[in-house]
């Protein structure tokens, strides 16, 4: 029973890891984005009955585009000037003009239309690898968590340093991940792949873009499930030691 605190203390740390794993990766708010270029179809200068062309000033934009995408969909919709980008990307704020496609090995971009795009971003080339590295780090903290909940009642060593090992490689996957994803945000043109549905409709607008709630849950959950996984390999080292 002296390993018996260690090891609750293990399976609640991963437990919540995981579960904020899963929910980072069911979600869909990696990427939270807002610009001001308003989708409506410009009007070409006419030139009145003098000959003279006349150039409308552009509008003041009344209200903004609000991105936010995960790996399952990304979504449009408007809001005010004056919204909070995150919560107005809540499930409980869904307006009925919001667009949502589906949004399949994100956080790489995806072009849309004809490839190739006129905005295509060859760094979609890469997208699979990222699929790869977010469904292994799942797989493992999954099979990880189930050999540790076979291995408390007989406090077997052997499933716990497997267990462990799971849980830390998942960690170190999902690590990758979100430093990935960082490279991408920071040094990728984003600003780019979120007008790519405007075009050149919209010369000079305003985008500002931030790391989501997922990215953050993802980001809180990383080092709950390496801990518990380095909490369970040392009560499997100190049991192999107990046997001899």
């Amino acid at each position: 029973m002296k390993f018996g605190a260690a090891a609750l203390s293990g399976g609640v740390l991963g437990g919540l890891g995981t579960l904020c794993l899963f929910v980072a990766f069911a979600t869909d708010y990696w990427l939270v984005a807002s610009d001001n270029c308003e989708r409506t179809e410009t009007q070409k200068p006419t030139p009145d009955e003098n000959g003279t062309v006349i150039t409308e000033e552009p509008r003041r934009p009344e209200s903004l585009t609000l991105h936010h995408e995960g790996f399952f969909w990304r979504c449009v919709f408007q809001v005010q000037l004056t919204a909070e980008p995150h919560l107005s990307t809540l499930y409980t704020n869904q307006p009925v003009s919001k667009l949502c496609v589906h949004g399949y090995l994100f956080p790489l971009p995806v072009a849309l239309g004809p490839v190739p795009h006129p905005m295509y971003d060859t760094t979609a080339v890469f997208r699979g690898f990222w699929t790869v590295l977010m469904v292994l780090a799942l797989l493992c903290a999954l099979i990880g968590g189930f050999l540790l909940v076979c291995g408390v009642p007989f406090y077997s060593h052997k499933l716990y340093r497997g267990g462990g090992t799971l849980l830390i490689t998942a960690a170190c996957l999902f690590l990758s991940v979100l430093l990935l994803f960082v490279m991408w945000v920071e040094l990728v043109d984003v600003r780019r792949y979120i007008l790519q549905e405007s075009g050149e409709m919209c010369p000079a607008p305003d985008v500002q873009i931030h790391y989501g709630l997922s990215f953050m849950v993802a980001a809180a959950g990383v080092p709950l499930v390496l801990l518990s996984g380095v909490i369970f390999m040392c009560i499997a080292r100190a049991l192999t030691g107990d046997k001899f």
